[in-house]
């Protein structure tokens, strides 16, 4: 991690595992981009500034950029997201378990929902974007319920099995996922963990929990 200059305009872009892979593949294309705000502290805002409402924002402008850095877990936590006019309070994640453990072989689906959003509770439209941090922990991970072209290529992507870790992102109003039955994967240990980072593709509203794949010893 490092800090840039922000003296200057600065764009910095650098590749996650998977952006590498899909560059070594030739598949490498942009689409889509996000907004994020996290190196920003509001407390600076200041409307008492001596200098007038020019400088009220002035210890935030001169605040450090942080540097990207492909740790998907920690970087752009709070990404910008357009609310209803009127939200008093903002989404969250709900439906879903505060830890997942699954057994060798094992299947589970979560069906997220958004809470405080659109006067109430509800399943997005746009459904939810789900990234799981390990992909090798699963033979199947795929959403369901939205059928765009986009959503459909992320779902029917492979899944790695064996080798370095690469996350896999999907799109759906539902998740379903099956545990590995690969004893290899495992090693020495007995269990593997991962999270899975959830996010509404309407709201912005976004959970990460962790995830366990026990080994069945037979």
């Amino acid at each position: 991690m490092g800090y840039l200059d922000n003296s200057v305009v600065t764009v910095d872009a650098i590749l996650t595992t998977k952006g590498r892979q899909l560059l070594a593949q030739g598949n490498f294309n942009i689409t889509q981009f996000a907004l994020a705000d996290d190196e920003i502290d509001y407390t600076l805002y200041n409307p008492n500034h001596p200098s007038g409402s020019a400088y009220y924002g002035e210890a935030i402008e001169n605040m450090p950029l942080l540097e990207a850095f492909p740790q998907e877990t920690q970087m752009m936590k709070y990404k910008l997201a357009t609310l209803p006019r009127g939200t008093a309070r903002l989404p969250i994640i709900g439906g879903v378990n505060s830890l997942y453990n699954l057994k060798q072989g094992e299947s589970q689906f979560i069906t997220p929902q958004t809470l405080n959003y659109l006067g109430g509770n509800t399943i997005e439209s746009s459904g939810y974007t789900v990234t799981v941090s390990d992909a090798r922990l699963f033979s199947e991970f795929n959403g369901v319920g939205i059928n765009t072209p986009q959503a459909q290529a992320l779902n029917t992507s492979p899944i790695p099995s064996l080798g370095t870790a690469v996350s896999k992102t999907v799109v759906g109003t539902t998740i379903n996922m099956r545990a590995t039955t690969i004893n290899t994967l495992f090693g020495s240990v007995n269990s593997l963990t991962a999270t899975i980072t959830i996010e509404g593709r309407d709201s912005g509203a976004r959970i990460t929990v962790p995830i366990t794949v026990t080994k069945i010893n037979t």
